[in-house]
């Protein structure tokens, strides 16, 4: 008779606020963070990552092993203001709009052993600039070594001008990276450094300014070149890479 009786509202569920959070970190879940991926189609995938990675591992005797790429089309970039310096408690801050200037491209081949980093910046991108970089390594790496270079599928890579020259340099060696796959050169890995290290935090008013702006940088790494160590076998790529296909492919989707 004395017993109270409990409102409809009493009866329902209590959700904390906190609670997907909880669940969040519990089963290791960002829902805040979204990533983009691309898989190689790449027939050749499985020979090309084995034929790289061992260059990486196991390099060849009397031979240097050279990451080659290209950065095409680095602008020269003025902010519509002065960049506002750090301060306690305050980052670095520059207005979100620039005034371009024009625009180069920057042509690096970094030994994989010493971290040295050949380099050269034209004007334009192609098979011409390509074979003229390739000249460049050719006076710069000692005549009784062999010449491996990783490369991507790039067409200025694989022109009829471009065979004639290897025939004519047979101590070259063009190994080839999968398609969609450049996380496989490790010269990628450098030009991150001169990005987010250099170039990103720069103005530059013209391309003579940008252009001795990377030659400046240039200049310092090979003061001091500290070489990128590939740790990954080929197998240990291939088994995470069947993993992770095998989980997307579960996803529903």
């Amino acid at each position: 008779m004395g017993a109270s009786v409990s409102r409809p509202a009493d009866l329902a569920p209590v959700v904390s606020r906190s609670r997907p959070s909880v669940l969040s970190r519990a089963f290791g879940l960002k829902p805040h963070l979204a990533e983009s991926f691309k898989l190689s189609p790449d027939p050749q995938f499985i020979d090309k990552v084995r034929d790289i990675v061992g260059l990486y591992l196991n390099p060849p005797d009397a031979a240097v092993v050279l990451c080659v790429d290209e950065k095409s089309q680095i602008q020269a970039l003025d902010r519509t203001a002065p960049v506002l310096p750090l301060l306690a408690g305050v980052p670095e801050r520059r207005t979100h709009d620039y005034v371009r200037a024009g625009t180069t491209n920057l042509y690096a081949a970094l030994d994989v052993a010493s971290g040295n980093v050949i380099a050269d910046l034209t004007p334009r991108h192609r098979a011409q600039e390509f074979i003229r970089f390739l000249n460049l390594i050719n006076r710069s790496v000692p005549a009784d070594l062999d010449v491996h270079v990783v490369v991507d599928n790039s067409s200025t890579h694989k022109t009829p001008a471009v065979h004639r020259w290897l025939v004519r340099h047979p101590r070259f060696t063009l190994h080839f990276t999968p398609t969609y796959s450049s996380w496989l050169n490790l010269v990628e890995r450098w030009f991150g450094e001169l990005t987010t290290k250099w170039l990103r935090r720069g103005t530059h008013r013209s391309v003579r300014e940008l252009v001795a702006a990377i030659r400046t940088w240039i200049t310092n790494w090979n003061d001091d070149p500290k070489p990128f160590i590939w740790h990954k076998t080929a197998d240990e790529i291939l088994d995470n890479l069947a993993a992770y296909c095998s989980r997307i492919s579960d996803s529903g989707h």
